[in-house]
């Protein structure tokens, strides 16, 4: 396992750990209102917000990086 992959795993592994943080001392329950999309207000409970928000985000950045890249580059072919 190289050092950026064990780097962005340990990152990965603290935000969680700070998900799970707040899923634990935020019980209250929250509204959430986005007209354009929701018709109705949403209340639910704050952890619920907070993993569905992060499951958000992590699903943007996948499709973000996902692909671009070719198979290989021509500049290492040898012939």
């Amino acid at each position: 396992m190289n050092a950026k992959l064990f780097l962005k795993t340990l990152f990965l592994i603290a935000v969680l750990l700070l998900l799970v943080l707040m899923g634990m001392h935020n019980r209250q329950t929250v509204e959430f209102a986005l007209p354009p999309l929701l018709p109705k207000s949403q209340n639910q409970p704050a952890a619920i917000m907070y993993f569905a928000f992060f499951a958000i985000g992590i699903l943007t950045g996948v499709i973000l990086v996902a692909g671009g890249k070719s198979g290989g580059s021509s500049k290492n072919k040898v012939e």
